[in-house]
C-alpha cells in the first residue's frame, strides 16, 4: 500500500473530528501547552503537519509555525482553515525536505514517524530535524510503544481497542518491524468498513540511538503530554531530544549534501 493511497482526498476530508478523538480538548490541550512551552519565543516546524490539528492552535498561541507535508489533499484541507501567510507549508517527505530558516523546535506527533517504513528513513528524519534546528534546539516525538508482550507464540494480531461500532487491531511482522493498523467500523446491519495503514514500529531505545546518530541527546521522556512518568506499562511516550548548545554540525547531522529543498509557501 502506497502512502498516497492512505492519505488521499477521501481520508483528508474525514480526518478532522472537532472535539472528539485526536481533536478532543483533553488530548489536544496538553499537546499544544507543552509545545508552546518548548518553543518559547522561537519558531516551530511540524513534520507531517497534516490538516493543522496541532499547528493551528499552536499558531493561535503566538508561536510562529511552519510545516512539511507529503499529501496535497491534507494541505488542501489545512488551507481551508489557515492560509500560507499564517502557516507556510512545504510539500515533501519529512525525512529529506528542507524549508528556509532555523527553528527552536521541530515536532512530530501522534506516531507519525512510524509512517516511514525503513530504519534508514527514520534515521534521516532525525538528521533532517537537526538540520533545521538552532544550537540547543529540540526535536519532540510522540510515539506508541509496540505491544509485542501481548502476542503469544504463533499469534500475529493484537486488538488494541474495542468499543460499540469500532474495533482497532494491529497485525505484526516482527522480522521487518512492520505493523498494519486496521480500523473497522460497523453499525447495526451486516455491513462494515475497514481502513488500514502500514507502519514501522520503533522501540524507545532504538529511537534514542537514532537521535544519537543525528547529534541529539535525550532530554526528557514522559508517558504523555501532561508529563506523567514513563514506566514499563506505558503504552506511549513523548520524547524530547536536544542538540548541544554551540555545538559544531557533524557530518552525521549534516546529512546528504543534496537534500532537496522545497519552498514553504504551499
Amino acid at each position: 500500500m502506497r502512502k498516497d493511497d492512505v492519505w488521499d482526498a477521501e481520508t483528508a476530508k474525514t480526518y478532522d473530528t472537532p472535539g472528539t478523538g485526536m481533536f478532543a480538548p483533553e488530548l489536544l490541550g496538553p499537546t499544544v501547552d507543552r509545545l508552546a512551552e518548548l518553543a518559547g519565543s522561537g519558531r516551530a516546524l511540524e513534520f507531517a503537519i497534516g490538516t493543522g490539528r496541532v499547528a493551528i492552535p499552536l499558531s493561535e498561541r503566538g508561536v510562529s509555525v511552519a510545516g512539511i507535508e507529503m499529501s496535497r489533499a491534507m494541505i488542501d484541507q489545512l488551507r481551508i482553515k489557515a492560509d500560507a501567510s499564517k502557516i507556510p507549508v512545504a510539500m515533501g517527505d519529512m525525512a529529506t525536505t528542507s524549508v528556509p530558516g532555523r527553528y527552536a523546535l521541530v515536532y512530530l506527533v501522534y506516531n507519525t514517524i512510524s509512517n516511514l517504513l525503513t530504519q534508514d528513513a527514520q534515521v534521516e528524519c532525525f538528521r533532517n530535524a537537526a538540520r533545521h534546528l538552532d544550537p540547543g534546539g529540540r526535536f519532540v516525538i510522540e510515539l506508541w510503544v509496540p505491544e509485542l508482550r501481548k502476542l503469544p507464540p504463533t499469534v500475529e494480531a493484537v486488538v488494541w481497542q474495542s468499543e460499540p461500532g469500532y474495533i482497532g487491531l494491529d497485525t505484526y511482522d516482527v522480522v521487518s518491524q512492520h505493523v498494519v493498523s486496521h480500523h473497522i467500523r460497523f453499525g447495526n446491519d451486516r455491513q462494515a468498513t475497514s481502513v488500514r495503514s502500514t507502519h514501522r514500529y520503533i522501540w524507545p531505545a532504538e529511537l534514542d540511538l537514532m537521535a544519537q546518530l543525528a547529534g541529539f541527546e535525550l532530554e526528557n521522556r514522559s508517558a504523555d503530554w501532561s508529563g506523567a512518568p514513563f514506566t514499563a506499562e506505558s503504552r506511549s511516550h513523548v520524547s524530547t531530544y536536544r542538540l548541544p548548545t554551540g555545538g559544531k554540525v557533524t557530518p552525521e547531522r549534516a546529512g546528504p549534501e543534496a537534500a532537496p529543498s522545497a519552498p514553504a509557501s504551499v
